[in-house]
């Protein structure tokens, strides 16, 4: 069992050596949930890894238990905000895709990183994870009342953090009863949100009868990265019988409608692949999203997050391709779409 929130807040839900929000087979109905995920077998590669491990490996599976927890014994151990970070061994923390210098120093940049072994496996070959599996990932944010010591880990206790996969994108979240969707582009976003709501990391309680939750989330891409595709709001809650669901709405999308939940159709890529190389002519610099839970149920516990995801761009293994000219193993994933996961706002019924 986890230690109890208080003492662990934070869960690193990204770094080189996989991305661990969500999974596929967890997830099915989730067409975002396939990234950067390393999970042939243990991390020694010496067991295969079987599907009924993967429950207790990745961020939104522990969020949904932690709910199923709470009405067992009253308290939420899997209560936490989510964070990535660099992980790295070589002292040179890149996430950038055209400047990752690897995870330690035998994955540092050359010709022969493309057939490098991180951890070699002694069972079998497909069980080693490999140079090219890992992504340049991640980076940890923090919306903190000043830059200091004190204020940064005032704001890490309190989870009013996010995840990102190596960009530098701003994400800001909060939840309430009653933002309206022109308040989020109002100039006091943040001190309406404040005022009147709680950001990531917060708790949402019992509000009016026949209220449900609002929420209003503003994104600004990285300046030197990638346009923005949409902005998502995953949510997770018990049903009736006490088991855990899950379901994710688009609540923005760059240049399309949103109908039925979700974008109408892809945004695209405009990745050159040979030359790793990418136009913003797609997507958004910025986008902001309003959403009212329409499946709202005042007696069931929830969550909600945010995951912002960006346009295609060349991934590390394009970047070096072109600068070693080499080619890379068949089934290497050249492009990537990199992205932000905040911490949950909990609602609890009162």
């Amino acid at each position: 069992m986890r230690p109890p929130a208080r003492y662990e807040p934070l869960v690193e839900v990204t770094q080189p050596k996989g991305t661990g929000e969500a999974h596929p087979l967890l997830s099915p109905d989730d067409a975002f949930a396939d990234f950067e995920i390393i999970d042939a077998s243990n991390l020694s590669g010496s067991e295969p890894k079987q599907p009924e491990m993967l429950k207790t490996e990745y961020a939104r599976e522990a969020l949904k238990l932690g709910l199923a927890e709470e009405t067992r014994i009253g308290t939420n151990p899997f209560k936490f905000g989510m964070i990535g970070s660099t992980d790295a061994h070589n002292a040179i923390p890149s996430t950038r895709e055209e400047n990752w210098f690897g995870k330690a120093y035998i994955v540092e940049p050359s010709p022969h990183r493309r057939d490098g072994v991180l951890i070699e496996s002694q069972v079998a070959p497909e069980y080693s994870i490999y140079d090219i599996d890992l992504g340049a990932s991640g980076l940890a944010a923090v919306w903190a009342t000043g830059n200091t010591r004190e204020a940064i880990w005032d704001a890490m206790k309190r989870r009013e953090v996010y995840a990102t996969t190596g960009s530098r994108l701003r994400v800001q979240v909060f939840g309430g009863w009653d933002f309206a969707e022109d308040e989020v582009s109002r100039p006091d976003f943040a001190r309406q949100g404040y005022a009147r709501g709680v950001p990531m990391g917060g708790d949402l309680f019992a509000g009016p009868e026949g209220a449900s939750p609002t929420f209003m989330v503003r994104a600004l891409r990285d300046p030197d990265g990638a346009n923005l595709d949409r902005i998502q709001i995953v949510k997770g809650w018990l049903d009736a019988e006490g088991t855990p669901q899950e379901r994710i709405w688009d609540i923005a999308c760059a240049g399309r409608e949103i109908e039925a939940g979700h974008c109408a159709g892809d945004v695209g890529s405009t990745v050159d692949i040979a030359d790793a190389s990418w136009t913003n002519t797609i997507g958004a610099a910025v986008l902001g999203g309003h959403w009212q839970d329409p499946e709202f149920d005042p007696a069931a516990r929830a969550f909600y997050y945010v995951r912002v995801i960006e346009i295609p761009s060349p991934r590390w293994t394009a970047y070096d391709a072109k600068f070693f000219a080499i080619e890379m193993p068949e089934g290497t994933p050249m492009t990537v779409q990199d992205r932000a996961y905040t911490s949950p706002i909990w609602f609890t019924p009162g």
